[in-house]
């Protein structure tokens, strides 16, 4: 064995199958030390005023660490539990046991990589070696048709390179035991934290919320069985992926993509055995085509670093942008006098998720409607989506709001057209705004267009019951 004793530090890697950081250190090592180290600033107040992370977001990564403890006690195994900066709890943990080496996964963006160039050296400082692997993609970094900083600026022309000539790496078996120390862990491994600890409150279920989704590797290979093959309902994923209500309109597998509860090639290799198994359209090959798309924003990430977090993008846009706070609250309260915008941002607030559809409608109605900084927008999905992932949020914002990958100009979203398609029964805003819930049909997205007499026998008052519109003028909402 070249160690005597690894330490594996899972970070956005909470699983055992495909880890090749855990992989190599039960080869390379005689015992294994599997830790998570909970760092305090992931829960720190924003200048905006809401956490870093939320409290649904905080509870999903709760259970999920929760999850992989009961997964490495099956096989012999424990999960050490720090709280701290880990350049500062994992070095300290290191020397105390005599660990020799510390393995873990890369990331691409400024506040964890910094994290990891500290902790290499502090370790380095005490004769401990580190070693680092590339596992959140589906393509692999080093089986790129290019280097980093050739990535094309066009998805399709990264989506039509990597599909001619990159392969994708075969999965790496989760491990069936590993030896580890316990007679020195046998009092504690360390609790998992209470969110309360860093002043979240407890979330608690919405009656009006479908989601059902829990942290965790175990949840994320039971929705995987579910959805491709008990409930077959991956050969109609690319004609219900827009829906707005239930379960089964998409396969929902990004809040466990986002802490790597699912490695991205499990799911394109359970792809390819439905494929042969069942059957092969769009709709199996859409799905690896949205994986591709996740991958396409962290190789986009590695490339420009901290661009994606400026004002100005990647584009390098001239910044003329409103910071209206009052408007901005307005939004995130989902109280703009727009039912289809303001249904989303409520569950979003209720549930920490939204659709696609419904993320790209409220991302434009931000930026294009009112103008408002869109880090803004991309900082409040930081705090509230479950499924947060940084480079995919902040690259989809910079798309929306015009500065970053798009060929086109504009990604203005007509927000009745958009409700027409995709809401035109009201269903999704009846849900999430009662106070509407008396108008039929698509009356419900446009209530300013009705009569203050036909309001009134509803029980609807505007600007009372339910905000008027926030936007300068409604026309810029009409067909």
């Amino acid at each position: 064995m070249k160690f005597s004793r690894i330490a594996v530090w899972f970070r956005n890697d909470l699983r055992l199958h495909d880890h090749e950081a855990l992989s190599k250190a039960i080869q390379q090592g005689e015992e294994i030390i599997p830790v998570v180290c909970v760092d305090p600033r992931m829960f720190f107040q924003t200048d905006l005023g809401f956490p870093k992370t939320g409290a649904i977001r905080a509870k999903f990564l709760m259970e999920a660490i929760q999850n992989l403890r009961d997964s490495l006690r099956k096989i012999g195994g424990d999960l050490i539990i720090l709280n701290g900066k880990p350049e500062e709890a994992l070095k300290d943990f290191a020397v105390q046991y005599q660990i020799k080496a510390v393995f873990f996964s890369k990331e691409v963006t400024s506040e964890e990589r910094s994290v990891e160039k500290s902790l290499e050296k502090a370790l380095f400082s005490q004769g401990i070696a580190c070693e680092s692997f590339w596992q959140s993609t589906l393509f692999h970094l080093e089986d790129l048709p290019f280097p980093v900083k050739q990535v094309p600026e066009v998805f399709t022309q990264f989506r039509k390179e990597l599909e001619k000539s990159s392969p994708i790496r075969e999965l790496i078996p989760s491990p069936n035991t590993i030896n580890f120390p316990k007679d020195e862990f046998l009092t504690s491994s360390g609790e998992i934290p209470n969110i309360k600890s860093y002043g979240l409150d407890e979330p608690k279920q919405d009656e009006k919320s479908w989601l059902e989704i829990k942290g965790g590797e175990s949840s994320a290979l039971g929705r995987l069985q579910s959805y491709f093959w008990e409930r077959d309902l991956l050969k109609i994923y690319k004609k219900t992926r827009n829906g707005l209500i239930g379960m089964d309109y998409s396969s929902k597998f990004s809040p466990w993509l986002a802490l790597g509860c699912i490695s991205p090639r499990k799911i394109y290799y359970e792809v390819k055995r439905y494929e042969k198994d069942r059957k092969k359209n769009d709709s199996t090959y859409w799905l690896i085509f949205e994986l591709i798309w996740r991958d396409y924003f962290r190789f986009i990430s590695k490339k420009h670093g901290d661009k994606i977090f400026h004002i100005e993008g990647i584009r390098h846009q001239k910044d003329s942008w409103r910071r209206d706070t009052d408007l901005f609250h307005s939004w995130i309260e989902g109280k703009t006098g727009v039912p289809f915008v303001d249904a989303n941002m409520r569950e979003l607030k209720s549930t920490g998720f939204m659709s696609n559809r419904g993320r790209q409608n409220v991302a434009s109605f931000l930026v294009n409607d009112l103008g408002i900084d869109w880090t803004w927008g991309a900082s409040y999905f930081e705090s509230q989506l479950i499924d947060y992932d940084v480079c995919s949020n902040w690259g989809n914002w910079m798309y929306v709001a015009g500065v970053g990958n798009d060929p086109r100009e504009s990604r203005y979203f007509n927000i009745l057209r958009q409700g027409k398609n995709y809401d035109p029964n009201g269903d999704f805003v009846r849900l999430w705004i009662p106070e509407l819930k008396n108008l039929q049909g698509f009356d419900i997205h446009q209530p300013w267009d009705l009569s203050t007499a036909h309001l009134k026998n509803l029980k609807i008052q505007l600007g009372h019951t339910y905000p008027h519109p926030i936007v300068d003028s409604v026309h810029r909402l009409s067909y």
